[in-house]
């Protein structure tokens, strides 16, 4: 699993960085080996907002991406938060996954009859 750090309007600090990639590491138990995961962080510049630390998180999976965007009074919070917000969203789309593959299967265990089709406008031959 790759994790790319940004900052928007700065430059990340080495703490924050480890912090987060030790903490985007609980993932790869979820995600394959090449999965990338981008991971943004910003800062909301108005003193009325008191979670003014965002982390925004799009991890890369084979179909749609996974996105989760959380806001904390630091960086830390708001990094676990996105954590676990993506943790849930990964189980929930593997489970989905693994429905779909069984309920198919289900389906091509079900012999199919064959019977002709009855009801007025369908001649029936006569018996020899």
């Amino acid at each position: 699993m790759n994790v790319q750090v940004t900052m928007r309007y700065g430059h990340v600090n080495d703490a924050v960085r480890s912090y987060v990639e030790r903490k985007f590491t609980r993932l790869g138990r979820r995600l394959a080996d090449g999965t990338l995961v981008e991971v943004v962080l910003d800062r909301e510049h108005n003193p009325k907002i008191p979670d003014d630390h965002v982390v925004e998180a799009e991890v890369h999976v084979k179909g749609p991406n996974v996105i989760a965007r959380e806001a904390a009074p630091t960086y830390e919070a708001a990094v676990d938060l996105v954590v676990d917000k993506l943790e849930r969203q990964i189980d929930r789309a593997r489970d989905k996954a693994n429905d779909r593959r069984r309920r198919a299967q289900g389906l091509k265990s079900i012999p199919v009859a064959d019977e002709a089709p009855s009801g007025p406008g369908v001649a029936e031959e006569p018996a020899a």
